[in-house]
């Protein structure tokens, strides 16, 4: 019987590391991968225990290393390891600069993976699109990266961290993430859902006119990593450096994206009021232009993006 690719999910039991879980658990997965995840908060939501069985869990805090030995322990070895784990609000990140840097900056993962024997691990690092600075439209991997708050700056730390110190990786540059509630609901509003439930009320609800992102559908950044894993699992030589903008196909202001809401659910579009995003008071600066140039990710992984109009019907359809 062939070897199954060892997988550990870091921050299992946020958005996408459910939805990775959830698609480790579907289509033969357990054929094919054995799979593990950390998690930070406790006691795990029995709703997750009850969704993923077979998933061994692993009490890790980030900040500290604490908890990683047990999973070599009680798991063995990982092939792969998806760091999904982060303090991603960028207001908290500002107001909590020590904690964004101790989380987001993956020391403690990156010394567990030096332990093991020479290429054999791949990491699969989230990063996001506010590395960039957001003065100009569509970024490739190769343009400077100057974060224009904490939280990216965070996330450029830990970039540079593990081209430094890493073997192999696969760096993910990942715009907002959107699509269905997760398992285990979360406690955060989830972009999509967040418009659909404002504007169903019938009020005027105000939108950035001048704020750019290229959203991506949740199941096409969990495929991206699947098809990262499996060139990596028939790859003999076990060399891997990527750097990738995990975008979706489209530039959108908020604007668009709550037309695009409006437009499928069939709201009324005067009730998206146009407001510039210098018109409110965040508590952080927020880059104003950072969408993404994802050439290098479709030629690279021969994937076909959902666009976002069919990304929201999808999303949509299942609340």
């Amino acid at each position: 019987m062939e070897k199954k690719t060892k997988v550990v999910i870091v921050g299992g039991t946020g958005y996408l590391g459910q939805h990775l879980l959830e698609a480790f658990a579907g289509n033969n997965g357990s054929d094919l991968y054995d799979v593990a995840f950390t998690h930070h908060s406790t006691p795990l939501p029995r709703r997750l225990l009850d969704a993923f069985p077979h998933f061994p869990a692993f009490p890790v805090d980030l900040k500290s290393g604490l908890g990683l030995n047990s999973v070599t322990q009680g798991f063995g070895q990982p092939d792969v390891v998806v760091n999904c784990a982060a303090l991603s609000v960028p207001r908290v990140c500002e107001q909590d600069p020590d904690s964004a840097m101790s989380i987001n900056v993956p020391t403690s993962l990156v010394n567990w993976l030096s332990t093991f024997e020479r290429n054999k691990t791949l990491l699969i690092h989230l990063s996001t699109d506010q590395v960039y600075e957001g003065v100009k439209s569509f970024y490739k991997e190769e343009d400077e990266t100057v974060a224009v708050n904490v939280y990216g700056k965070s996330k450029v730390a830990a970039e540079l961290l593990i081209k430094d110190k890493c073997q192999n990786f696969a760096i993910l540059r990942s715009s907002i993430i959107f699509g269905p509630q997760t398992v285990s609901p979360l406690p955060k509003n989830l972009p999509i859902q967040w418009i659909d439930s404002s504007l169903k009320k019938g009020d005027t609800v105000e939108f950035f006119h001048d704020e750019f992102r290229c959203p991506i559908y949740v199941k096409d950044l969990v495929n991206i990593t699947l098809k990262l894993i499996d060139r990596w699992d028939v790859s003999d030589d076990k060399q891997m450096q990527l750097v990738l903008n995990a975008g979706g196909p489209e530039r959108l202001s908020r604007v668009e994206m709550a037309q695009v809401v409006a437009e499928v659910r069939g709201y009324d579009l005067s009730l998206i009021k146009h407001v510039s995003a210098l018109s409110v008071d965040r508590g952080v600066m927020s880059p104003a232009d950072i969408s993404m140039d994802i050439t290098k990710l479709i030629q690279k992984l021969e994937i076909s993006p959902t666009s976002f109009k069919d990304g929201v019907r999808l999303t949509l359809e299942s609340v």
